[in-house]
């Protein structure tokens, strides 16, 4: 944990929409200490700073999705809007110190760009447990006849392992 908020906790706040990874202006806006409106105002005012693959505005069924995934509220915040919401993708995360200029705005971009680099690895590492239960299968597979009866156990235990990896995943951020 860092001063202003759990790793966990960001982690949470962390959506896939269009292919990449996100944060919704409303969950970055508390965390910088600022309204929404002061965030985007920001950004607009800086434009340049953030093209299309770094921040864009939701759809109406991207934001129906979140909503029917208990990810925002449908009231408050997510009822009471004048205006689709916004979501930055990491580049648009690291850009928005750059223009909210407060030491808070740089400690939590660090704090956020730590957590990206964090899911990064965990990814990483299910890939590469996959990758070696399969090549461990298929040594198993290969001396099949040689165990008959006692390979069973063996057996058993990789259907339980497979069975939980492949699981229906979950989106990151998103509650089950």
């Amino acid at each position: 944990m860092t001063g202003l908020m759990p790793i966990e906790q960001i982690e949470r706040k962390i959506f896939p929409i269009r292919g990449s990874k996100v944060m919704l202006a409303h969950d970055l806006a508390h965390l910088y200490g600022v309204e929404v409106r002061a965030l985007i105002q920001a950004v607009k005012r800086n434009i340049d700073r953030f093209p299309a693959d770094f921040t864009f505005q939701l759809t109406e069924e991207e934001l129906e999705i979140l909503k029917s995934q208990a990810v925002i509220s449908r009231s408050g915040w997510g009822g009471s809007r004048r205006a689709l919401p916004y979501a930055f993708t990491e580049q648009g995360i690291a850009m928005i110190s750059s223009v909210l200029h407060s030491h808070r705005a740089i400690a939590v971009n660090v704090m956020i760009m730590r957590t990206f680099v964090r899911l990064r690895q965990v990814l990483s590492t299910h890939k590469d447990l996959a990758r070696k239960l399969e090549d461990l299968e298929k040594k198993i597979k290969t001396h099949d006849r040689k165990f008959k009866k006692q390979d069973r156990g063996i057996k058993e235990l990789f259907e339980a392992i497979w069975e939980l990896m492949n699981q229906p995943k979950t989106q990151i951020g998103f509650k089950q």
